[in-house]
């Protein structure tokens, strides 16, 4: 067990608090938040005291809840000058002993007997610059709240199905996308907030987790593609009807340690590593695959007819090119019976594993490829339209197709043909912003290998200036290459 990190008298072990403690102070880093809610006050009618929660932990084996009560602008900034991962003191906490039936139906569980109180009269939260703070403490951000053997994998999760639904479980898995953040506005006039993460493992290639509050949707914002392993500790498990497929919900219970530093998880990043050094054996094997590239560094706007021409001048050069189309989706071939919409791949190199194929042929060197599962994936191709022209046969593959359909693989599958039809027509004519790369290949039917990379509904004012500019101006011939390949 490791020590308290910290050796100056004037702080207390989170291990040795008590009630009975004269103005103690306590240091620790912030492994878990909650937003800042209101509710009505009690005492003074038509008033509103706000609320939120965090978690410190200054061991291995020590971590207390912390809440904070009072007025808006108060409870407000407290809640934002701060944000998990941070290191924090506080003073002059109240120490009380909580309520364990209640206070862990809504809280994390900790192993503390105990939680703190802030006063906004008394209490104070100082904020610790990272460079003073004892590595030791900052180690602790890797190191899971539960047992590191006590989790599901997301296959178990699937294989339990229905059983598992309402129950809070721990999960070990790989982010493979981070969604972008949704707003909307409920039917009371509320404002809310949600944001959906894929993870995967070596058991299953696509499961969602959804995120509701702004501190869990900040904190997955951090979270590499590919590059992060998460343990996920007291997350709900539910059925979702209309996914016809199970989620993980992070809730106010849920505490989340990116990267752990655990046999278990670094069993699994080695899994995702070793996926990604395989793909780089072929160029032409599942682009969609790498490393992700980053959209913001994309701002080469195109039609249709501009990109065939830039693919003309980019003959005989290797390196792919990038940019953005405002476009329709005019082909989506997802209700036909013959269409190709599913493909089986390695679950290690990615390559297209045939049906009848007894395993994987890039795999077929290692010492039991049989051992690698296969996965299904979306492989689709798509025809791109604007005013200029149509681009045929466009790759639309994996977690791109996913976001794009709203989907995972399971889902699709378990749609009737009526259901795909409709998802279909939602998708079709409505004008996209689609960030795509282009690679010419001899063996493509029109010489291109075009990948989007991003299709979302595009804004109306951002298309109508877009393609109002078009036509004034044409792109720049040597376009700004992303970063991130």
């Amino acid at each position: 067990m490791m020590a308290s990190p910290f050796s100056a008298p004037s702080f207390v072990a989170i291990a040795d608090l008590h009630p009975n403690l004269a103005r103690p102070s306590i240091i620790g880093v912030v492994i878990g938040k909650t937003d800042a809610k209101g509710f009505p006050d009690r005492k003074n009618i038509g008033a509103e005291r706000y609320t939120f929660g965090f978690t410190i932990r200054d061991s291995t084996s020590c971590f207390i809840n912390v809440n904070s009560w009072g007025r808006e602008e108060y409870v407000k900034a407290l809640s934002e000058s701060f944000r998990v991962g941070d290191c924090v003191m506080i003073e002059n906490p109240l120490v009380q002993t909580k309520e364990v039936e209640k206070e862990e139906k809504f809280n994390p569980t900790t192993p503390s007997p105990y939680k703190l109180l802030l006063s906004e009269t008394h209490s104070v939260v100082k904020i610790c610059s990272r460079c003073d703070v004892d590595p030791r403490l900052l180690s602790l951000l890797n190191v899971p709240v539960k047992e590191p053997q006590d989790f599901y994998s997301l296959g178990d999760v699937v294989a339990n199905g229905q059983s598992l639904d309402g129950r809070i479980i721990n999960i070990l898995a790989a982010v493979k996308s981070v969604g972008e953040p949704k707003y909307f506005t409920t039917s009371d006039r509320r404002r809310g907030h949600r944001c959906e993460v894929r993870l995967f493992d070596d058991t299953q290639s696509s499961f969602a987790m959804i995120c509701w509050d702004h501190e869990s949707i900040q904190h997955a914002q951090s979270w590499m593609p590919r590059e992060t392993v998460i343990f996920a500790a007291d997350v709900k498990i539910n059925f979702d009807k209309f996914r016809n497929a199970m989620v993980a919900t992070v809730i106010s219970k849920t505490i989340i340690t990116p990267n752990p530093d655990t046999p278990e998880a670094n069993i699994l990043l080695n899994f995702i590593r070793e996926s990604a050094e395989m793909l780089a054996l072929d160029d032409e094997i599942g682009d969609q695959f790498r490393e992700p590239v980053n959209l913001q560094t994309i701002a080469e706007v195109y039609t249709v007819e501009e990109l065939k021409t830039r693919a003309v001048q980019h003959e005989g050069k290797a390196e792919p090119f990038y940019g953005i189309l405002f476009a329709y989706i005019s082909l989506l071939n997802i209700d036909c019976e013959n269409a190709r919409s599913i493909r089986n791949r390695c679950a290690k190199c990615h390559y297209v594993v045939s049906e009848t194929a007894s395993g994987c042929s890039y795999c077929s060197g290692s010492p039991s490829p049989l051992d690698t599962p296969a996965y299904p994936s979306f492989d689709l191709l798509v025809d791109l339209t604007d005013h200029t022209g149509t681009l045929p046969s466009c790759n639309l593959s994996d977690t791109v197709a996913e976001e794009t359909l709203g989907c995972t693989v399971q889902e699709f599958l378990a749609l009737t043909e009526a259901q795909k039809t409709a998802l279909k027509w939602q998708l079709l004519l409505e004008r996209s912003k689609i960030y795509f790369k282009v690679i010419l290949s001899p063996s493509s039917r029109n010489g291109l290998r075009t990948s989007l990379l991003s299709c979302k509904l595009a804004d109306p004012i951002e298309s109508s200036l877009n393609l109002t500019r078009k036509g004034k101006e044409t792109p720049r011939k040597t376009p700004k290459q992303p970063e991130g390949l």
